[in-house]
């Protein structure tokens, strides 16, 4: 029968914390994969963390990431020593832990190239691998009817990922198949216009909109008040992209980096090409509660009754306590839906779900 325990604690030292950790978990004869993430304020003693971590409990297989910031049930951690642990119980011939960075940049072969089962594949990537979003495109249809869930590692000093064993570079995980599961994604950011078309840009820079100089109808979509002082809208104003195909509106958020009035042109963290759809979002935290709500509603629906056992959650930096509050909202909000059940995750460096690598989302998984 399929199990999840949950271990988490906040101690300076790193072996006081896996030691509450192993006390919480207790007897786990039966677990063969632990979900680890840590805060960076271990990422010295990862190595030695994730071998103490093996020998005690004999879980056999792991995967995680350092964070910035790191989660369970409830409880966010930040700017502390800390560690959250989920130990599970699965069929063993039906999931796999692979690292593209031990396997020379190939993507793990399918199960069996003849099931096209789906394959949900919660993954970990270095947000310094310039090639991390083609691999993110390409890896579902390599792995044979793939689904990524994820994130990209944050981190003040290393960028480490666990698969096993320590690896950084580029992307790992674990591969399921015919485990039952339900994902859900909520965006953190608000479209305040419906979507325009980019009509000409150069690389990064957005020239013309609806064939309209590109700040000019930026300023207008913003409302007076901001364009006044362009400035303030940084941080608050984004640039969203509608997901092509997507049946629940979903988008990509990408930042605003910079203006300029002269030519009226503006520049957005993406290497855009001409005749995109584009509009223009705003974030805050109504927003953000608003659609958290949403899409827990939506998971739920999709449910079908059934009860969560434990889960993944991966969530964007600037989600957390800068959109919901410093009591651990954004987790608690969770709880309220599905009860107090077994979950971690870590406050990522960007989000993945399905093929692509999307800002300031929540990615939820649950496992039945």
């Amino acid at each position: 029968m399929t199990q999840f325990k949950l271990g988490h604690a906040a101690e300076n030292e790193w072996q006081k914390a896996a030691d509450q950790v192993i006390k919480q978990i207790g007897t786990c004869e039966e677990c063969n994969l632990a979900f680890i993430y840590v805060t960076d304020a271990f990422s010295n003693e990862l190595s030695k963390l994730l071998r103490y971590l093996k020998e005690q409990t004999g879980i056999a297989h792991w995967v995680g990431s350092i964070g910035n910031g790191i989660c369970c049930t409830n409880t966010e951690y930040y700017e502390q020593p800390a560690i959250v642990l989920l130990a599970c119980q699965f069929p063993q011939e039906q999931f796999r832990v692979f690292d593209m960075a031990r396997e020379e940049q190939q993507a793990p072969p399918p199960f069996n190239p003849n099931d096209f089962s789906l394959r949900p594949t919660v993954v970990h990537g270095d947000p310094r691998n310039g090639h991390l979003p083609e691999t993110i495109h390409d890896l579902p249809e390599q792995l044979g009817n793939g689904y990524l869930i994820g994130g990209l590692t944050s981190s003040d000093n290393h960028y480490f990922q666990v698969a096993d064993d320590l690896t950084e570079g580029s992307l790992s995980g674990v591969i399921f198949e015919n485990i039952p599961m339900v994902t859900g994604l909520s965006q953190g950011c608000t479209p305040i216009t419906e979507p325009r078309m980019l009509t000409t840009c150069d690389h990064h820079m957005a020239m013309t909109i609806d064939g309209r100089p590109a700040l000019e109808v930026f300023k207008e979509d913003i409302g007076e008040v901001l364009a006044r002082d362009i400035d303030r809208a940084a941080g608050y104003i984004f640039a969203a992209f509608p997901v092509q195909g997507s049946d629940t509106g979903d988008y990509l958020v990408r930042n605003v980096i910079g203006f300029d009035p002269d030519n009226n042109l503006l520049a957005i963290g993406e290497h855009m090409t001409p005749d995109t759809p584009i509009m223009f979002c705003r974030r805050d935290g109504k927003s953000a509660i608003e659609d958290m709500q949403r899409m827990l509603a939506d998971v739920k629906k999709r449910l079908r009754g059934a009860e969560p056992k434990g889960g993944v959650y991966i969530s964007c930096l600037g989600r957390g306590r800068h959109l919901f509050g410093e009591n651990s909202e954004e987790m608690k909000m969770i709880s309220e839906v599905f009860g107090d059940i077994p979950l971690v995750g870590f406050y990522a460096n960007g989000e993945i779900a399905g093929q692509r690598l999307y800002g300031y989302t929540g990615v939820l998984t649950l496992f039945l």
